[in-house]
């Protein structure tokens, strides 16, 4: 894994070393242990690298020439099927120098042009130059685990793996404007595909590849859930999910530096704890390595809710017993998570889930001294429907982002200047019926298959995405690498179309996964009810955050003051959260975490310093 940047202007020279240093510099969180720089007239290139595969054949950039023509890539991600890829390649007549997924991408390239994207399976997002043509390629993987960001500025198209190193090229500005601020408020901390947060920065789409050449940009979605029939019985359905399961985490193990497991004792990471043990095994790999996250005093501050019924503590020991694990606890303390929040704000680029961002990021940064690779069970619910929104009459007829109903609650958050000009609602239901327009309903499809594809289709292309940017920026930001193996598009081209009467088998939630899970897992993780990612119970952290957003709103000087509803924050802080009276977002992000999001808001005006044009 790794962090890439470049910028091309085919009308003029730019091969400026200084640029591409400094934006490359700004990665250097992403990609710790190499870095690499490519120019040309038209083109520089500039790489950080993770080393995970290849140390020594993998170094980028990387050129190659073909009947005299010089191609060259930045990457970062991980392609699952590069050893079917290479076999393909090398019938072909190409010859390898590595055994790096890079040159597989490289070689690719060269053989089937903009097809290939349609033959990768992987997370990735990529560049590459093809000298001869003076024309750049740019793609990103099929849900969007790997980020890719750009602009373009006076016939310059500039990119980059995260926002802060656009920022770094001369003439690149943070501004705000009405969209800007909609995302923000309206949707945050999710963001619309596509949709950069400043004015004029945006990102490739999941999905989606970029030619820039001398007409401009053009942008190509490659792949899409196609909506199809399902025939298959239930039995033979179980055995394909377990088969595909099986495939996309054996296939993720591949590792030339320590590999982990996070594991909660959910039912998710128990699956993937499950395959990677017994893959370690087949391979005489030893023991596997298991961490979870927990934090100080959560035993005694724990309280039991719909969202959050039990604790994690004794299924993790179950697993960890029956699959013999060498199992760590990572314990954060409260300090700890609150000093984070400005981390990280940094790595998302802006405010994102606050605490459940923050720890994260601290867990990361523990685990990062025993493995630099962790696969996650990230995925699962949106895959299999496991969220409460699934089930919920209210939440189905809520007529918009189920996660994220406290519209009105948004909206007054505004100042009365900013309000006046900007209706959330508008802009949200405007986000929400595009989105809607996207699915294919098929004829055959009951009234609740067709009701889950809705709800699926946004939980997968929203919800999902925003956990995936958590995931990348949170590890990456520690040199980090966090793999999904349940967001395999092949296992969601099968599941998609899986009605949902047996998507949700025994009117529970991932009912299918439980039922092809029955004989492999333990009784209890397989009849274990949903719990999320878990938070701290500790009521010091409140107060700690209470306190931060109290010494911001004391000082007349504080950005967030220019934005939103003064008032309307003080009635929050005087309430604990609770005058915010529905959960910010999701279903961790009550209280105490909407007043760490605010303290990241301002924490985010004063860091990246925009212009504001309302």
């Amino acid at each position: 894994m790794c962090g890439f940047v470049g910028f091309a202007n085919l009308k003029e020279d730019i091969s400026s070393k200084t640029n591409i240093y400094n934006m490359n510099n700004t990665l250097s969180k992403r990609g710790p242990d190499e870095d690499g720089y490519y120019y040309e007239k038209n083109i520089c290139l500039g790489h950080k690298r993770l080393i995970v595969v290849d140390p020594d054949g993998g170094k980028q950039p990387m050129t190659n020439m073909n009947s005299n023509n010089v191609f060259t890539i930045v990457y970062n991600g991980q392609i699952y099927n590069t050893k079917e890829l290479r076999k393909e390649l090398e019938q072909n007549g190409y010859e390898f120098d590595s055994y790096s997924d890079t040159e597989v991408i490289l070689k690719g390239y060269m053989h089937w042009n903009h097809d290939l994207v349609k033959k990768l399976n992987g997370i990735f997002a990529f560049a590459i130059w093809d000298g001869n043509k003076k024309e750049l390629f740019l793609a990103r993987d099929h849900f969007g685990v790997k980020p890719l960001f750009y602009t373009i500025l006076n016939d310059t198209l500039i990119f980059a793996s995260e926002v802060k190193a656009l920022l770094a090229y001369p003439g690149v500005e943070a501004t705000l404007d009405e969209q800007s601020v909609a995302e923000l408020f309206g949707i945050g901390p999710a963001r619309t595909a596509g949709c950069g947060i400043f004015k004029n920065i945006n990102e490739i789409k999941p999905a989606h590849f970029a030619i820039f050449n001398e007409s401009g940009l053009h942008l190509q979605k490659y792949w899409k859930l196609e909506s199809k029939p399902h025939y298959d019985s239930l039995n033979d359905t179980s055995n394909n999910v377990r088969h595909l399961l099986e495939d996309s985490i054996n296939r993720q193990l591949f590792s030339d530096v320590p590999l982990c497991v996070f594991l909660s004792g959910g039912l998710d990471s128990s699956i993937i704890a499950h395959y990677a043990s017994k893959y370690f095994e087949e391979h005489r790999l030893g023991n596997l390595n298991t961490f979870s996250v927990d934090y100080v005093d959560n035993d005694k501050n724990f309280q039991k809710t719909d969202f959050q019924p039990n604790s994690d503590k004794y299924f993790i020991e179950l697993m960890q017993n029956k699959l013999h694990t060498n199992h760590q606890t990572i314990t954060l303390d409260t300090p700890e998570l609150a000093d984070a929040l400005e981390d990280a704000m940094i790595a998302r680029d802006f405010p994102g889930m606050a605490d459940v961002d923050s720890s994260l990021l601290l867990f990361c940064k523990n685990v990062k001294p025993y493995a630099t690779v962790t696969l996650t069970g990230e995925c699962a619910d949106e895959i299999f429907a496991g969220y409460p929104w699934f089930f919920r009459e209210d939440a189905l007829k809520s007529n918009t982002f189920p996660w994220s109903i406290a519209i009105s609650e948004r909206q007054n958050l505004l100042n009365e200047s900013i309000s006046s000009k900007i209706d959330l609602k508008n802009y949200i239901d405007y986000r929400y019926q595009e989105s809607l327009s996207e699915v294919d309903i098929l004829d055959e499809d009951s009234m609740e298959t067709a009701r889950k594809r809705k709800i699926s289709h946004l939980t997968l292309n929203w919800f999902m995405q925003t956990l995936l940017d958590r995931s990348d920026r949170m590890a990456m930001y520690n040199g980090f690498e966090i793999r999904v193996p349940f967001c395999d598009y092949k296992l969601a081209e099968y599941v998609w179309n899986i009605p949902w009467e047996m998507k949700a088998l025994n009117g529970r939630e991932k009912g299918l996964l439980r039922y092809a899970m029955k004989d492999i897992l333990p009784e209890e993780i397989v009849e274990r009810k949903k719990s999320p990612y878990p938070k701290t119970w500790n009521p010091t952290y409140l107060a700690t955050v209470k306190n931060k957003l109290t010494k911001i709103m004391n000082n007349p000087n504080a950005p967030i003051n220019n934005i939103l509803n003064r008032k309307y924050i003080l009635e929050i802080l005087e309430t604990n959260g609770k005058a915010f009276s529905r959960p910010w977002f999701g279903q961790l992000m009550t209280g105490p975490q909407l007043i760490a999001y605010l303290c990241q808001v301002n924490m985010w005006l004063e860091k990246y310093n925009p212009k504001i044009e309302l």
